[in-house]
């Protein structure tokens, strides 16, 4: 990676170190990565006494302290995700999430999986906007600033905003299969379902101008695993979306989770990530007018039909999910949890090292663990792939991996050149 811009690793001590080899926050041009919150008391590494109001609250108050040590404030953030093990305790996390959100509502992603990390109730990240850049010395485009926006044609929420957008991404709140009309799920099963997500993100973007195709990276959040077929037939129905994507056959990146409930009992759940061209003012044209989507794959890593395994768009690039494949056999990789977790991270140095990267330029880490606790062996194997411990991390646990998998990892890698204007 060149000098021009910085991976920016920084912890404060009125938030908790964590419990792995990992950073609170890092920060990448105009985006600051932080680590998924647990509800750990910083000055005693525990979790705090109470019920799920206690342990929300935590969450968030960790998160606010490694916000305020890097001098952004609450309304920086531009995403929030919400990962519970009881689907029903959302309500109560509803009332504490307010209080640190009185009046303005990120985009919002809200899931329960299997297991959190010491059998915590809830874990919360942020994605906190970084309006100063980190070029080193110099300010990279002024005083941007958020956009926020809702359309009638898409489900609408009092707790979360569908886009905001920052820079040259558009951050959007996961969709439930419901019905915008008359807010309650669509009739059918995950097939209605998952044509109504994808219905609603494209409401979505086009409320902005935005293209279907400009999405760079798809999370889907499944109920049942075993769904995934019947959802891929009906995501090859939107993607690609136009006649240029069509012709060089362009899908986003693309990371599958089992979920152990989702909000309304829906079977399936959708978020995406979007690039924004334009970026948000004021910028000087020369820096945001004409940036392109830059999708890769090489045969070091395994490859998908339904899925671009990086996509880069301006300073980023969004990884797909990485399972524990031999790119070769396109098989398992035989052995426990360190054999595949090793896997992952190879599969990930492959792509990464293919964009003529290297691994100190990933800002962010999220596992998948079938078995939580699992996670003390694959730090073993983590921290051979990141002596210094710099990117942010989330770890879950879930029901299910694809293929049967023991671990599943997808990385953001800094793209300090950015992508270049189209010719």
């Amino acid at each position: 990676m060149s000098n021009y811009n910085t991976v920016l690793a920084r912890n404060t001590e009125n938030a908790p170190k964590g419990i792995g080899p990992y950073s609170q926050t890092v920060a990448f041009s105009h985006y600051n990565n932080l680590s998924a919150q647990l509800p750990i008391e910083p000055k005693t590494g525990k979790l705090v006494a109470g019920g799920i109001k206690e342990q929300a609250e935590q969450c968030f108050k960790n998160i606010k302290a490694i916000v305020d040590s890097i001098d952004h404030v609450m309304s920086d953030i531009v995403r929030i995700t919400i990962f519970v093990t009881n689907i029903k305790d959302i309500d109560a996390v509803d009332e504490v999430y307010k209080t640190f959100f009185p009046t303005y509502n990120p985009a919002r992603t809200t899931v329960a999986v299997a297991a959190l990390p010491m059998d915590a109730l809830v874990q919360i990240e942020a994605l906190v906007s970084n309006g100063e850049g980190t070029i080193p010395n110099a300010p990279q485009a002024g005083d941007l600033i958020k956009l926020t926006n809702n359309t009638e044609n898409a489900p609408t929420s009092t707790l979360s905003t569908q886009t905001v957008s920052f820079s040259h991404y558009n951050n959007l709140s996961a969709q439930l299969p419901i019905d915008p009309k008359t807010g309650r799920l669509v009739a059918g099963g995950v097939k209605e379902q998952a044509g109504q997500c994808l219905k609603n993100i494209k409401a979505i973007l086009e409320s902005i101008d935005v293209p279907f195709d400009d999405i760079v990276k798809i999370t889907i959040f499944l109920k049942n695993l075993s769904d995934i077929d019947a959802v891929n037939e009906v995501y090859t129905t939107f993607f690609p979306d136009s006649a240029i994507a069509r012709a060089v056959a362009y899908v986003p990146a693309r990371t599958t989770i089992a979920a152990s409930a989702l909000p309304m009992d829906a079977l399936v759940q959708m978020e995406a990530v979007v690039s924004h061209g334009d970026g948000t003012p004021p910028q000087a044209v020369e820096d945001r007018h004409g940036l392109v989507i830059i999708a890769h794959n090489t045969e070091n890593a395994p490859k998908s039909p339904l899925s671009t395994q990086t996509v880069a768009f301006s300073h980023y690039n969004n990884l797909s999910a990485q399972l524990p494949l031999d790119p070769k056999t396109g098989e398992m990789v035989v052995g426990s949890v360190k054999e595949q977790a090793k896997q992952c991270l190879k599969n990930i140095k492959a792509i990464v090292e293919s964009i003529d990267h290297v691994m100190d330029d990933v800002v962010k880490v999220n596992i998948c663990l079938k078995n939580i606790a699992d996670m003390d062996a694959v730090d073993e194997v983590y921290k051979t792939f990141f002596p210094g411990g710099v990117p942010a991390r989330r770890t879950v646990g879930v029901s299910a991996l694809l293929k049967d998998a023991l671990v599943q990892i997808d990385v953001v890698v800094a793209n300090a050149e950015g992508t270049p204007p189209r010719a």
